[in-house]
């Protein structure tokens, strides 16, 4: 097959390359131009798409005799990853950037444009397992990446490969330092790539502006103001800017956002327990809903905890209703549903979450429902 290497300039992307050349493919390599500063220079392991990471990737590229050349994506990153990133801030939400990236960017500019230049296929670095279409977990659980692949839709999967995700970290960078690439020792990246500071407030702050409203309780008493609701998220205890802990002395979390009204909710753990999720933008990895509820595994954050839940399609939507309540739960995110057989590692699909419930659905308790994934 002809095939199209995304290579960022790490060790993952270098290796699944290097692992498509091996497996006989015609591999050309591109590094996505993704930054609207691309002079700017990589702080350790913070950021990307920096000169380093563009000058890495095409000495990786040199190293295995590939092809190479830099694409830029640059306003269709800053339309479709960064202003999608703040307007969903803004709105109360906490999304996840990787999600958007791949669905819009790696697996639909990259993935269109490189089908109508002629390749089969888009190799990336992520750790994830594609057998016969099907998506699973990959073997370093660490490092699975399923949950911000899910977004990805059965005709996008079909044109993906996942090199790596069969293998541990530890034992692709050895791979990667037997075969010469200079990327083995390369810090992983961390954080948000687009905001190499780390400081997540400050960017949606010069971004959004000053929008103050209050932190209220849980019997709506106002115990402090806020500059703007982009600066929490569920499930947040410290950097509240409240005096201390509840009269109680128990810690406080953020339980809830409106952002019509700036309020911010806070109140005891226990007020996080999330029993029922709604989900809008279902995707289903075979491509075809089910026809009814379904028992699955459920994970609402990219290295959350999981819980069994029963899912069903409703609309173009999602109803997740959960046998143990899941807590941190927030607009914005996936919840991604994953196949409840032993392993637990096959994803069924994905929903985008728009609402939440705290009371519990106890007729689920001992009910077995039609339409079980297996």
């Amino acid at each position: 097959m002809r095939v199209l290497a995304a290579m960022s300039g790490g060790v993952d992307s270098a290796v699944a390359a290097a692992r498509a050349v091996e497996a006989g493919h015609e591999v050309v390599g591109v590094h996505l131009a993704l930054s609207a500063t691309p002079g700017t220079l990589r702080t350790g392991s913070r950021g990307c798409c920096s000169k380093e990471d563009a000058g890495d990737a095409r000495r990786a590229a040199d190293v295995l005799g590939i092809p190479f050349y830099v694409w830029d994506f640059a306003d269709r990153f800053k339309e479709d990853v960064i202003d999608d990133f703040v307007a969903s801030y803004a709105a109360g939400e906490t999304p996840n950037p990787c999600l958007r990236c791949n669905e819009k960017i790696k697996f639909s500019a990259l993935a269109d444009r490189a089908v109508a230049l002629g390749f089969d296929a888009v190799v990336t670095g992520h750790y994830a397992r594609l057998e016969d279409g099907v998506l699973r977990r990959a073997v370093d659980a660490d490092k699975d990446q399923s949950y911000v692949l899910a977004v990805l839709t059965a005709d996008q999967l079909s044109r993906a490969m996942f090199p790596v995700g069969d293998t541990p970290k530890p034992q692709i960078r050895a791979e990667a330092a037997e075969r010469g690439l200079a990327v083995a020792n390369k810090p992983d990246s961390h954080d948000i790539c687009f905001i190499p500071s780390g400081d997540t407030r400050a960017f949606l702050g010069a971004k959004i502006g000053i929008r103050p409203g209050a932190i209220v309780d849980s019997e709506g008493h106002k115990l402090a103001e806020h500059e703007g609701v982009h600066g929490f998220t569920i499930g947040q205890r410290k950097g509240l800017g409240l005096p201390g802990p509840a009269p109680d002395g128990r810690p406080r979390y953020v339980t809830g956002i409106d952002p019509d009204s700036g309020t911010v909710h806070v109140g005891p753990a226990e007020d996080l327990d999330v029993w029922t999720v709604l989900a809008d933008r279902a995707i289903w990895t075979s491509g075809v809903a089910p026809s009814g509820p379904l028992e699955c595994i459920v994970q609402v954050r990219a290295h959350g905890g999981t819980a069994p839940a029963i899912a069903e399609a409703s609309g173009d939507g999602l109803v997740v209703r959960l046998r143990e309540p899941l807590t941190g739960v927030a607009r914005g995110q996936a919840v991604v549903l994953y196949c409840p057989d032993p392993l637990g590692d096959q994803v069924i699909g994905s929903g985008t979450i728009s609402g939440t419930s705290g009371e519990r659905a106890d007729d689920l308790e001992g009910e077995l429902m039609p339409g079980t994934a297996r």
